[in-house]
């Protein structure tokens, strides 16, 4: 070896040793402790409780309110990938006419269902329903289906009302308040 090399090398080492101590020295200096409440306020906004989310009305409560006219207005999102008139062939999501109260994932014009849904057993319900529009996939985990969902509850109500009076047609849940109330009456 020639002490060129050696050399080379010293000096390599000792800017080694050098970067090293001025990160260990400016990592002190420069000490970045986490902050007790994260980010800034925004004037004009008011700061959410830290309690849990006022919870969404029962389904019952929003059919009661829905409007079947802005229920075919949102239904729109959905015609990309289903028909919903009585004897309209299935695109790629089954035909939706008379679907409240059938089977999920049941034979639908022939349509082949995920192992997902037609494994989940139970009927298409209101409430059924208005859980698979807000997430299909938490609803059904494995579904082909990819939609998002919608996360407006009355809009997924006014839907759910749409798809009733499209062959359906099953009477409307009574809201609990005034099922409560009618109880409270007939005594």
């Amino acid at each position: 070896m020639d002490n060129r090399f050696n050399t080379i090398a010293g000096w390599a080492l000792a800017g080694g040793i050098v970067l090293l101590g001025t990160t260990l020295v400016a990592g002190e200096y420069f000490k970045a402790e986490r902050p007790e409440h994260m980010g800034y306020p925004i004037a004009g906004v008011v700061e959410e409780s830290s309690g849990a989310a006022a919870a969404e009305p029962s389904i019952a409560e929003r059919l009661a309110n829905a409007d079947v006219a802005a229920g075919q207005r949102s239904f729109a999102k959905c015609q990309s990938c289903h028909t919903i008139q009585q004897g309209q062939p299935n695109g790629m999501g089954p035909n939706l006419w008379a679907t409240v109260g059938e089977p999920i994932g049941q034979g639908k014009n022939g349509y082949a269902f995920s192992s997902a849904l037609s494994g989940h057993g139970g009927a298409w319900t209101f409430e059924n329903l208005d859980a698979w529009l807000k997430s299909p996939q938490r609803f059904a985990s494995g579904t082909k289906m990819s939609f998002a969902g919608l996360s407006d509850p009355q809009e997924r109500a006014n839907v759910i009302a749409y798809m009733n009076s499209m062959g359906s047609n099953l009477p409307l849940p009574t809201p609990p308040a005034e099922a409560n109330a009618a109880a409270g009456n007939s005594q």
